[in-house]
């Protein structure tokens, strides 16, 4: 390989750690790191970042990763590359998530290119949306993304089933709000107005007064009896939006990941198309809610992610944690 080659790859791959910073977690954590040797780039998973009471077993923590692994094989492909992938290559090494190199040269697709340019727009909603409707043909599209990396979205039409979700969601968080080290976990990762930390959950992200869909899915208590939040929301009818489901057949940590990239896939091609996302994981960090939902509503396969996706008026600004903080060089 010449000098310009060489110097080329490594400007891909400079630019996939990049993107892969981009992607949502869990309280926006950004549990991963990333080893660069030659043209290699290696996914790791960061257990100081991983919510020890909230994510036992570290499946959102993998979701999380997932959707990191995604933007690298984007941020590849948009670049003129096929990402060569290996999942959970090394037995031995459980923190090593994936291997990314870039191999053949190829033309970008149409699809990579338009995922691609959402990466850093994307941006997680914490709130109700407008009224406007989802068009019926974004949603077979998104059905069919999640497909791709071997998962399921269901849109959930039916009413009853959308109010027992929105019930177990806010039973989940009444609960969760009374256990004391589960909110200390969460005030952790909340972050007072002005703060310069970049990760965690800004003040401004969430509303300062929630105002109640119909049915309502509890947030996230990220202010914890402070006056912080934004009024944003106060502007527009609150709409629960389209309520969804990402399940998996298996529930593996191969599975986790899977279900994190094709969590990505769905997220940025909504974005493409001025879709937002909010996230409601609380009854899936509970063993018997998670078993429920996968035996009642899920037709047997393992809930992965429960959001609605709607259409909202949100320029929050987007908190990641500089390259240089993630990122070992070889």
């Amino acid at each position: 390989m010449n000098v310009r080659a060489t110097e080329e790859i490594a400007s891909v791959v400079r630019a996939a750690v990049e993107a892969a910073r981009w992607a949502p977690s869990v309280h926006n954590t950004q549990p991963w790191s990333f080893v660069v040797d030659g043209d290699e780039i290696a996914l790791r998973a960061d257990s100081d970042r991983k919510l020890r009471v909230g994510d036992v077993a570290g499946r959102e923590l993998l979701i999380s990763c997932g959707a990191a692994l995604m933007n690298v094989r984007l941020a590849v492909r948009a670049l003129g590359y096929e990402p060569r992938v290996r999942v959970l290559p090394d037995p031995d090494r459980p923190a090593l998530l994936a291997t990314v190199r870039p191999a053949a040269a190829v033309a970008a697709d149409e699809d990579a290119l338009l995922l691609h340019a959402e990466i850093e727009r994307r941006r997680t909603h914490r709130a109700g949306f407008t009224k406007l409707p989802v068009p019926e043909r974004l949603m077979e599209v998104l059905v069919a993304e999640a497909s791709t990396e071997g998962a399921r979205l269901t849109p959930v039409r039916s009413e009853p089933a959308v109010r027992v979700l929105a019930a177990i969601t806010c039973a989940a968080q009444d609960v969760q709000s009374q256990n004391r080290l589960l909110s200390l976990e969460l005030i952790r990762w909340a972050r007072p107005p002005g703060s310069s930390r970049k990760d965690g959950v800004p003040a401004e992200s969430y509303p300062r007064e929630p105002r109640r869909t119909r049915p309502h899915f509890a947030q996230r208590d990220y202010a914890h009896g402070h006056p912080w939040g934004s009024d944003a929301d106060q502007f527009f009818s609150a709409s629960t939006g389209v309520v969804a489901v990402l399940t998996t057949k298996g529930d593996s940590r191969q599975d986790w990941i899977a279900a994190g990239q094709a969590l990505q896939r769905v997220l940025l091609h909504a974005s493409a198309h001025g879709l937002s996302a909010a996230f409601h994981t609380q009854a899936l960090e509970m063993f018997h809610l998670r078993e429920f939902l996968r035996q009642e509503l899920c037709s047997q396969e393992y809930p992965q992610m429960i959001m609605r996706l709607g259409i909202t008026f949100d320029d929050t600004k987007g908190v990641r944690r500089p390259v240089t903080d993630m990122l070992e060089e070889h």
